[in-house]
């Protein structure tokens, strides 16, 4: 399991530097092009996780030549669990950390299954709590 993929990565990188720009100029549309040029993303994945993040109400949208991005919500109401579970679903995790599969033994007596629920609780937590304003700082 990981615990953060390449496009939850991305999205997060993309969503701070739009925060980060929005908190020095309110309202200022953010293009593809330009996060694309501070953060070394590739654009075409970009622009598509950015349209995600738009549809999930997290960015709002500007179509045409001076079109871009905008938070929809202020940086301290969005969540870096809400953009990893648009990328990668549920934070919970069958998978077993010894094999790359959904865990054979998840209705039998797994020796490390509860340890790991617990670990995979206090990430889960530590996602929720940890805001998009609160990474900015």
């Amino acid at each position: 399991m990981k615990l953060i993929t390449r496009d939850s990565d991305y999205a997060l990188r993309a969503i701070l530097y739009i925060a980060e720009i929005s908190k020095k100029e309110k309202g200022l549309i953010i293009s593809v092009d330009e996060i694309v040029k501070e953060l070394d993303l590739p654009k075409e994945h970009t622009r598509l996780l950015l349209k995600k993040l738009a549809e999930n109400k997290i960015l709002k949208s500007y179509k045409g030549r001076k079109g871009g991005f905008t938070l929809l919500e202020p940086a301290n109401k969005i969540s870096v669990a809400e953009i990893v579970e648009i990328f990668q679903g549920d934070i919970d995790s069958d998978f077993c950390v010894l094999k790359s599969e959904p865990c054979p033994n998840i209705k039998q007596n797994c020796r490390l299954r509860a340890r790991l629920k617990k670990i995979n609780s206090l990430i889960k937590d530590e996602f929720k709590k940890s805001t998009i304003e609160s990474l900015i700082k």
